[in-house]
Formats: C-alpha cells, sequence, structure tokens
C-alpha cells in the first residue's frame, strides 16, 4: 500500500470511528472530509505528494487552532441568545467577513471546512458550521438549522429561537423571514419541525450529499463523487441506494468488473423487497462486464 493509500485508509478509519462516537465532534468529521480534497494550500487543492514533509499537509490541525482562536476573540461574560447571536455577528460577519455568494455553489472548495476558513467563503451548511464551532467553543446555547434549501444557525430555546444566516454574513432572520425561504424553496409554509436543532451526522451527511451533486454536475469529477459516497456510507445510517451509486460510478471510471461485483451484491439485498428492481441491477452488471470483451 502506498503512503497516499495508507493515509487516506487511516482517515477514513478515524472518519467512521468519530462517526460512531456517542458525541461526534461535527468540526472533527467537517476536516476529515475536507482532507479528501487533498492537501490544503495556496490555491487549489493539489494532488497528495507522498514525500510532503508538512506535519499538518490537509490543515486540520491548524483549522482547529483557527477555530480555537475565532472563539477567544468573542467578549467573555453570560448573554442571552440574542446577545450571542450579535456578538457572533460583529466577529465572524463584520470584523472577518465570512458571507457566501451564488458563485461559491460552483466551487468545491465551498463545501471543505478548511477551504472555507482560509477563504472565508461557503455554502451556508459550511459558514454555519464555523459559526457553531466557534460559539460552541465559547460556551453559546447554538446549533444548526436545516431549513429546506438553505441552512441557518440558531441560539436559545429552539421553540423560540434566534435566527441567524451565515451565508448573509450572520444578518438577522425573523420568523417571517424563515417563513419566505421555506417558502421561496418548497412552496410550503414553515414548520416548527423545520427548527429542530440539526444533529452532528445530518449535517455531515447534507455536506456529502452536496459534494455528490456538485460532481454529479462534472462528469469529469468522478473522483470526487466517489469519495464523497464512501464516506457517505461510513456514516452509521444512510441511504441503501448508496451502494447502487458506488457501483455505477465504479463502471464510469472503468473499474468494470468491480462495478458489477458491486451491483450483484445490491441486487441480493433487494431480492426480498423490490425483486423487479434486483433483476434490473443485474441485468446492469451484466452489461458492465460485458464491456470488458
Amino acid at each position: 500500500m502506498s503512503a497516499e493509500d495508507s493515509g487516506t485508509a487511516e482517515r477514513r478509519r478515524q472518519f467512521a470511528e468519530e462517526a460512531r462516537s456517542e458525541r461526534p465532534d461535527l468540526a472533527l468529521l467537517c476536516l476529515l472530509l475536507g482532507a479528501e480534497a487533498g492537501p490544503v494550500g495556496p490555491e487549489e487543492p493539489r494532488p497528495v505528494d507522498p514525500a510532503d514533509a508538512s506535519p499538518d499537509p490537509y490543515g486540520i490541525d491548524a483549522a482547529q487552532i483557527e477555530l480555537d482562536r475565532l472563539a477567544g476573540l468573542l467578549p467573555y461574560g453570560s448573554r442571552s441568545p440574542a446577545d450571542w447571536a450579535s456578538a457572533l455577528g460583529r466577529l465572524l460577519g463584520e470584523r472577518y467577513e465570512f458571507s457566501g455568494s451564488s458563485a461559491d455553489y460552483q466551487r468545491l472548495e465551498s463545501s471543505l471546512l478548511q477551504q472555507v476558513l482560509r477563504r472565508r467563503r461557503g455554502l451556508p451548511i459550511l459558514l454555519s458550521v464555523v459559526w457553531i464551532e466557534v460559539a460552541r467553543r465559547a460556551g453559546a446555547p447554538v446549533y444548526g438549522v436545516a431549513l429546506p434549501g438553505h441552512f441557518v444557525v440558531g441560539f436559545g430555546d429552539p421553540a423560540q429561537p434566534v435566527l441567524v444566516d451565515p451565508f448573509a454574513g450572520g444578518a438577522p432572520l425573523t420568523g417571517q423571514d424563515a417563513d419566505l425561504l421555506v417558502a421561496g424553496a418548497t412552496g410550503a409554509r414553515l414548520e416548527p419541525s423545520m427548527l429542530t436543532p440539526a444533529r452532528p451526522l445530518e449535517i455531515v451527511l447534507r455536506i456529502l450529499n452536496n459534494i455528490r451533486a456538485w460532481a454529479t454536475a462534472r462528469p469529469e469529477r468522478t473522483d470526487v463523487a466517489l469519495w464523497a459516497v464512501d464516506l457517505s456510507l461510513l456514516l452509521p445510517s444512510h441511504p441503501a441506494r448508496l451502494r447502487y451509486e458506488r457501483a455505477q460510478l465504479l463502471v464510469q471510471r472503468g473499474e468494470f468488473q468491480r462495478g458489477a461485483a458491486e451491483m450483484e451484491e445490491y441486487a441480493e439485498v433487494l431480492d426480498t423487497i423490490e425483486p423487479t428492481t434486483a433483476e434490473t441491477v443485474r441485468h446492469k452488471a451484466q452489461a458492465a462486464r460485458a464491456l470488458l470483451n
């Protein structure tokens, strides 16, 4: 096994172990996820160099230190949820200018915590992770809120939360604002259940779903799609269909034998619940093997 493969295996072992721990560390999971894209550098992520002597090539330790540093800049003392939200807004939104724009949806870095901390730009969910992790370290009553189509941050009692939008630099969200966000995304009204605090593994899976969607729109980036699926499969709870998606990706990448074998394994799982679908998957496995001839 090469040094690169060994490093990947160790990071994935750590990811799986953390995901199954009693209290999963959101920041660590996001940073291990971000490491899949390669070492952190001043420009775009570059291929792994086994000879890289950097003690922290993936920026995991540096990112944890930066989150600690930002938390240490918050004024000390007890606050109301609204005061916490204002203090984080002044620090992250105004002083450090963390925010997002439509262009950030086109960049893979917008879903990688290391890169979001470096660029101070990202998708709503990653900017929210920055807010959550900085606020948590400072002792704030903070949590993520997975509104349909837009991720935000809440402070205080989830039944009467103080909501902010990190993507908009930490702009406060009234109940009417949140209602409009939900209506724009789904056409439906805001329901109280939508304000339930998001659990760390739910956040991580949503990030991985975003990365898979980004890669799906770019057929040349099956490498990214594959590692996003692989990490999703390491989570304790994930859609079973991801196994079939992984098999399809292997075929797309020219690994016909492995892809066909994984399709057949997935078909066995389907046999008792969806026999017709299982048979369709087996035919696709046969078609994949035929590509070897």
